[in-house]
């Protein structure tokens, strides 16, 4: 609480507030104020790599399945290399991310040794800083949950239509809202424009879909591939 002086004259009361206190209040609201900003750049952080996860796995496995597609009219062995995709794709993310973080928690961890053994930390500060180092199985299994759920997109799209072209236009459909839903999120999350980010995006998608399905489809006119 802050504490005031009162000091009397002929005719008002003059309020004189005790620096010190007001200060001491300031500071604990800069304090809180740069925490909450902290923990949201910390999920805001968390978010974009999920969300970059997702949108590699839905461009990824649409664009495999777009390139099947060209050669062969059969639903299998489309769904068949869309699932082959998910599950190859989600495994190399998760043992990349893995590779990556714990090359991150190796050296976080090093410095924190050395800082101990220099005592230039009190164990108050060297325990915050090991709670606070990433996980890297955590890491993992966030990076290949979230390219299979952008995987899933084409592949839900695609399982329960027979018709071979009106089945790559559903999935053309669904991948392009998807890749509008993630532009969007990537903007709001970045802080950038959303209808220049979101159409970034949303032409980038078209563009993988496009040279995939072509050049599958010319290579297969030369008579190379037959499925």
């Amino acid at each position: 609480m802050t504490t005031t002086n009162i000091i009397e004259n002929s005719d008002h009361p003059i309020i004189k507030h005790n620096n010190l206190d007001v200060e001491s209040q300031q500071t604990q609201e800069t304090q809180e104020a740069t925490e909450v900003i902290f923990d949201y750049a910390k999920r805001a952080q968390w978010l974009r790599a999920a969300l970059l996860g997702a949108n590699d796995g839905l461009l990824s496995t649409a664009s495999i399945m777009m390139g099947v597609g060209a050669v062969s009219q059969d639903v299998k062995t489309m769904i068949l290399s869309g699932i082959a995709t998910l599950l190859g794709g989600a495994c190399s993310m998760a043992i990349g991310e893995y590779v990556s973080v714990y090359s991150q928690y190796d050296i976080e961890m090093s410095q924190i040794k050395r800082e101990i053994k220099g005592g230039w930390s009190n164990d108050d500060e060297i325990e915050e800083k090991k709670n606070g180092l990433p996980s890297p199985v955590k890491a993992a299994l966030a990076s290949a949950f979230a390219f299979a759920v952008g995987a899933l997109v084409p592949l839900l799209a695609a399982a329960f239509i027979s018709s071979y072209h009106v089945r790559l236009a559903v999935v053309v459909v669904a991948v392009s809202l998807a890749l509008v839903g993630f532009g969007s999120l990537g903007a709001m999350l970045g802080r950038a424009p959303l209808v220049k980010s979101t159409l970034r995006v949303l032409i980038g998608g078209w563009l993988a879909m496009g040279v995939t399905f072509g050049l599958t489809k010319a290579l297969g006119s030369t008579g190379l591939v037959n499925i």
